[in-house]
């Protein structure tokens, strides 16, 4: 199996009409800097709730986050879990963010996976969420849900950039005999596949158990 016939296969189960649902709300945003850091180790639900919170507080944006102190982020961002650790990555991101880049703009330009990397409270998953989603760089994400699908094919990694190189490794050639390549460049591919692994998982796992409707489905790769 390659990753391009899972890619496909995945593609294949979903009616074509319906892929701009798949998007990550809010993308190319900061909206997103502060999903991804809130998804840690919670459902999205959650992450909605808080992000709501913060919204409806005029403080989801850099400078919003920068004027509150760690206690009232941890405040308006308690739904999603872990607040108090997670108030102070986020304020410690937007630091690291209006230090080296001003704004948001100029980060989601310029910034490295490296220098992201080297920020406390973002680790891999993190880093790649932000810098697809946010900055539009084509980076595959590799979540819960990636590994459980590719798992239950029988693939394990020894680490998170192995898995990301796997799933990354498509034939962009031969998925542009299906999608448009006027609407899809390899950044929009990959943000689609990681919706596509997202949305089966969801829709077809009830934890590692997967229904009828998912083996019938990836049936086609074994």
């Amino acid at each position: 199996m390659t990753s391009t016939q899972l890619f496909l296969v995945l593609l294949n189960s979903k009616k074509r009409e319906n892929l701009s649902e798949l998007k990550w709300p809010g993308e190319n945003t900061f909206e997103v800097i502060a999903g991804a850091v809130l998804v840690q180790n919670t459902a999205w639900k959650n992450v909605e709730k808080a992000l709501e919170n913060l919204r409806a507080a005029g403080k989801l944006s850099l400078d919003g986050i920068l004027s509150l102190k760690a206690d009232e982020l941890a405040g308006l961002i308690k739904p999603s879990g872990f607040y108090n650790t997670k108030a102070k990555r986020l304020l410690g991101l937007c630091e690291a963010i209006k230090r080296e880049f001003e704004n948001f703009e100029n980060f989601r330009q310029s910034v490295s996976r490296e220098r992201l990397l080297s920020v406390k409270g973002v680790g891999a998953e993190t880093c790649d969420a932000i810098l697809t989603y946010a900055c539009g760089r084509a980076a595959m994400v590799v979540d819960a849900y990636a590994l459980r699908i590719l798992g239950f094919l029988g693939y394990e990694f020894e680490s998170y950039d192995e898995a990301a190189e796997w799933l990354g490794a498509l034939n962009f050639g031969e998925i542009y005999e299906i999608l448009d390549e006027g609407n899809f460049d390899e950044a929009e591919i990959l943000k689609l596949y990681h919706a596509l692994i997202t949305e089966f998982c969801k829709e077809n796992f009830k934890g590692k158990i997967l229904s009828e409707r998912g083996k019938q489905i990836l049936s086609e790769l074994k």
